[in-house]
């Protein structure tokens, strides 16, 4: 048996599998708070997700004993980029800084202006997102906290501290903190200086199929495993994902639409980024790399529209039918907790363009479902643009569920999108595979295989034109949408 454990923003995920990866069981926690006590802010107490962690578990223990005795490895996911700052007994000092916060924007240019051949090194233009931003905002805000952090660790890799006493990460999640050489897959010197950071301050780097070490023997006999697991190094949330459905050949990509949309495709080799905000990271098999785009709000403009109609976002959708349609004349801008790629911009909202008396919940629901799709599409064409091409994707996430959003999406992206059979491939499943070649007795290509298709959504070549044009009226909208933005935001 193989546990992964996807530590994500909003909760923690157990899955069990067991040697032929099917999933034997799952467990979830309760819902995790995020704090936001600025704008731009969000913060977690790292308590909260070794609470999470032993909830999950705990729940796989009571329910799944005898299945869980024989846990043989352990794989790590999660939320990327967070900055957990500890001091010399290892004990957090502030609540740790996530990934959509933005309160960093001045700090990456400076990061940028520092080390001007910083994107040939990271592979990618700093952006508030990453956790190398963070360190440089509390050098300067909290320069008494900062005096005093011993170590920083990304979220999971504070778990794997918990289970092993390890302070150990893999090349995938960490390549995203803008401290790593990512061609060389070290960290770099010259990154860290430019943070205030030292290599003793960070965790030892490992390949996500490697092991970093083993369960501690009291929480092993907690959950009445016969022998210690070894733990894999893993990766962060995407990548693992990524591993969960066989994406780990140059090529090959996924889009997922969550609550975050993200557009991420295998590399064989490392494709920077200067123009764009595109991540280019390792990926969390050797020798592989990945870029990766993420809009902030994908499936959650969809929710927030259900929430504001009073409508439940299933019925909306569903009343669209599932027969493709052509674009429609009403534009949304998906923006609602601003752009991280490919154009870094925290200030830009969302926005809706062309309401008429004619504008109804179903062609708002349209416009929305189109909104996100041409927000993934200007990622797909950032992504050409840097060399890096795709004739297919795999389509997984709650979204990936309705044909009409998916044919909107292929045929604004011009390309075919594949659907799984299972919709259990996520990050606590990749994660549970790493964990079954790091223990040693399967190798990368016979468990990272492709899952089974269940039906393909071809563009529609009779709607291509018109959404092409409706396109480029919603890029033209950008410069407008963000002036009001940034006019009005002392409103929010």
């Amino acid at each position: 048996m193989y546990l992964g454990i996807d530590l994500g923003t909003s909760g923690v995920k157990a899955v069990l599998i067991d040697d032929e990866q099917r999933i034997v069981a799952e467990q979830a926690s309760r819902p995790l708070a995020v704090s936001r006590p600025h704008r731009g802010w969000s913060e977690q107490d790292p308590a909260l997700w070794w609470q999470a962690v032993e909830e999950s578990v705990d729940g796989l223990a009571a329910t799944h004993g005898r299945e869980l005795s024989a846990t043989r490895g352990i794989g790590l996911s999660g939320q990327m980029y967070g900055a957990t700052a500890l001091d010399a007994s290892d004990a957090p000092l502030r609540p740790a800084i996530l990934w959509n916060d933005t309160r960093c924007g001045a700090e990456c240019a400076e990061l940028d202006a520092a080390v001007p051949d910083l994107r040939d090194i990271a592979g990618r233009k700093p952006t508030p997102g990453v956790t190398a931003a963070k360190l440089a905002w509390l050098r300067k805000h909290e320069a008494e906290t900062f005096a005093k952090i011993r170590t920083v660790l990304l979220p999971k890799d504070y778990i794997r501290l918990w289970l092993s006493g390890d302070k150990a990460s893999d090349m995938a999640d960490s390549s995203g903190t803008l401290w790593m050489d990512n061609a060389a897959r070290d960290w770099s010197d010259r990154l860290l200086e430019a943070t205030g950071m030292e290599r003793s301050q960070m965790p030892r780097l490992h390949e996500g199929t490697e092991a970093t070490g083993q369960l501690n023997a009291g929480l092993a006999a907690r959950w009445g495993m016969a022998k210690r697991p070894v733990i894999a190094a893993g990766g962060g949330d995407n990548a693992c994902g990524a591993c969960g459905t066989g994406v780990v050949h140059d090529g090959d990509g996924t889009v997922s639409l969550g609550t975050s949309g993200v557009l991420f495709v295998a590399n064989g080799e490392p494709r920077p980024s200067h123009e764009y905000s595109i991540e280019t990271l390792c990926h969390a098999v050797p020798g592989t790399w990945h870029q990766m785009s993420v809009i902030l709000s994908a499936t959650s403009c969809l929710n927030w529209l259900a929430a504001t109609l009073k409508r439940p976002a299933a019925e909306l959708v569903g009343e669209l039918g599932t027969e493709p349609l052509p674009a429609c004349r009403v534009l949304f801008v998906p923006f609602l907790d601003g752009c991280w790629s490919p154009h870094d911009d925290p200030e830009i909202r969302g926005a809706f363009v062309g309401l008429g008396h004619r504008a109804d919940d179903a062609m708002l629901t349209r416009a929305v479902l189109q909104g996100v799709a041409f927000a993934l599409a200007e990622c797909a064409e950032a992504f050409r643009r840097t060399g890096t091409s795709f004739e297919r994707l795999l389509a997984i996430g709650g979204g990936s569920r309705s044909d009409l959003w998916l044919s909107m999406i292929a045929t604004c992206l011009g390309v075919r999108l594949d659907v799984p059979e299972s919709n259990h491939l996520g990050a606590a499943f990749g994660a549970a595979r790493l964990a079954m070649i790091a223990e040693g007795n399967r190798s990368t290509e016979d468990v990272l295989t492709a899952p089974r298709i269940s039906r393909s959504i071809a563009p529609r070549q009779d709607f291509a034109e018109g959404y092409a044009e409706a396109f480029r009226e919603w890029t033209a909208l950008a410069p407008s949408v963000r002036q009001a933005s940034v006019a009005l935001r002392h409103l929010n």
